[in-house]
């Protein structure tokens, strides 16, 4: 399964060798484990982890985010320390790295320092909805943290997400284990380094290596959580691996998201953020557009618009096994009957380099309107109106985000009927960053929740504590007269038709309570069970 691989962060010693391995001592080199398996290493990891975690529960709430706050404002302080860590390969500059994850995940932070609280906070419930026969029931619904909750992380935005991730983790009382994605381990241990700086104990955090077993060896390991983000191929195998144990877990999986250009939209508008959607971080963004449904009356004008501003931006940088399997799928395209209306990709280069690929009249039947594509490459689909839209969105499996532009009320309408976790109107992409939203998706984009106060949530297991506080409990003594005929009367008196016929079956009710307990009250008490036998 090519998911993670282990690798113990500088917070964690090498577990020791077996005798009869001496030969084979581990060893650290370069924050390398050498000598030791995968799976006793991520072992070893979830041990320490599970050690430490409860101390780091019992801390009380206020002060764990006292340590984000400090981690918020040393990131502040010295975001060269992030962005100099960040190594994709899609990645243009300093200036994206800061304002597609640096800002993004100090915002989530500065979210969670102000409503993690009343989130995670004990509910007391009120009496509204409780049953009547349950009059002495008061109820309290807690959250309560996992445990060791394993981040399977992504390289495409190996801070603001696996970061949020996370730091959601920390905050809700769990010890957490980071497997970076590919190329992503340095900029995960200068997040967990902030982290430690900043207050957090040492032991609830441990980052493993980028080798592909070692997602394996870490679910594996006996993780109370598991949070991916990836492919849909990499969710069906850690799932898989999760089943044997019924270990809980969250999947954000990739998208090919639909955009929808309506009737009466703003064409510029559109083309100006389809274009973003084709260079921002070298198009590897699970919400890029990939597949435009355009109202027959302005696709002509969109094509215009689209190609003059795709044309002229510079060679946008993509990563290598993404570019050839897009080049793949524009391929199978074209022989279908598509028409390449710009762009092209330069596999020569390290990293490949493309002018954004725009293609025209691609055929229900083509692979690339179905697949997950992580390169600047889009595909405009002339319809007729928007029920033609949806039917053929909804041929895809894939169900992340979706970007509509439009007049607003018929964009709100149209985003209602959607089948997708996030919806954008008018504007792209930027609006996803914020912490108040909740970002899952749906059917091949996977399930469960993260960031905003869902994805708190989801690092969380829910306890319902329930208190008896009458001393009436009938369900405890022994059966006395017809108890079908009790139990209808009660039945018609909650929900029976017209108030009358309640309150008529009420008063029944409340005669037959009140004789049954006063026959209660007459039942001899059992010798030597009260303070005057005793005396």
């Amino acid at each position: 399964m090519s998911v993670a691989a282990a690798q113990p962060s500088s917070q964690i010693e090498p577990p020791p060798a077996p005798e009869r391995a001496a030969a084979r001592v581990p060893r650290i080199i370069g924050g390398r484990s050498v000598g030791v398996p995968a799976g006793q290493v991520a072992r070893y990891a979830v041990q320490k982890l599970r050690t430490a975690q409860p101390a780091w529960a019992a801390v009380p709430l206020p002060e764990r985010l006292a340590v984000i706050a400090r981690f918020r404002r040393l990131v502040a302080e010295n975001p060269d320390r992030l962005t100099d860590a960040v190594t994709s390969p899609v990645r243009r500059d300093a200036a994206e790295t800061l304002s597609a994850e640096v800002l993004p995940l100090c915002e989530a932070c500065r979210f969670l320092e102000r409503n993690a609280e009343e989130l995670l906070e004990p509910k007391r419930r009120g009496n509204r909805g409780r049953p009547a026969w349950l009059y002495g029931v008061k109820l309290t619904d807690r959250r309560e943290p996992h445990g060791v909750v394993l981040i399977l992380g992504t390289w495409n935005y190996p801070l603001f997400l696996t970061g949020t991730q996370t730091i959601q983790a920390l905050v809700a009382g769990n010890a957490a284990l980071v497997k970076p994605g590919q190329g992503s381990r340095a900029a995960a241990a200068v997040l967990r380094d902030l982290l430690l700086e900043a207050g957090l104990p040492p032991g609830v955090l441990a980052v493993l290596g980028e080798e592909p077993e070692a997602g394996e060896a870490a679910v594996n390991a006996g993780v109370n959580k598991v949070v991916l983000t990836g492919s849909a191929s990499t969710g069906r195998a850690v799932l898989a691996d999760c089943a044997d144990s019924l270990t809980p877990a969250a999947m954000e999986l990739s998208g090919c998201d639909a955009a929808f250009v309506l009737e009466g939209a703003d064409v510029k508008l559109a083309a100006k953020c389809l274009a973003l959607s084709l260079t921002w971080n070298g198009s590897a963004t699970c919400v890029a557009a990939r597949r435009v449904f355009v109202h027959r009356s302005l696709a002509d004008e969109l094509r215009g618009e689209l190609i003059n501003r795709v044309s002229t931006v510079a060679p946008v940088p993509c990563e290598r096994h993404a570019a050839a399997a897009a080049e793949e799928l524009i391929e199978e395209a074209l022989n279908l009957g598509a028409v390449r209306l710009c762009g092209t990709i330069d596999h020569r280069p390290d990293p490949p380099r493309a002018m954004p690929v725009v293609l025209g009249d691609v055929p229900g039947r083509a692979s690339i309107l179905k697949t997950d594509v992580f390169a600047p490459v889009l595909s405009l689909i002339d319809v007729g109106g928007e029920d033609e839209a949806r039917a053929r969105d909804n041929c895809c499996p894939y169900a992340l985000g979706a970007t509509i532009f439009g007049p607003p009320r018929a964009a709100r309408r149209l985003a209602e009927k959607l089948d997708a976790g996030c919806v954008v109107i008018n504007d792209f992409l930027i609006p996803t960053a914020d912490p108040r939203v909740s970002f899952g998706g749906r059917g091949e984009s996977g399930f469960g929740v993260t960031r905003g106060p869902a994805g708190l949530l989801e690092m969380t297991r829910p306890k319902a504590v329930l208190e008896q506080v009458s001393s009436w409990r009938p369900h405890l003594e022994p059966p006395e007269g017809d108890q079908a005929a009790f139990f209808k009367t009660y039945l018609r008196a909650a929900h029976a038709d017209g108030l009358g016929n309640r309150l008529k079956h009420g008063w029944s009710f409340v005669k037959e309570c009140l004789a049954r307990n006063r026959n209660t009250r007459r039942e001899p008490r059992p010798s030597g069970s009260g303070s005057d036998d005793a005396a």
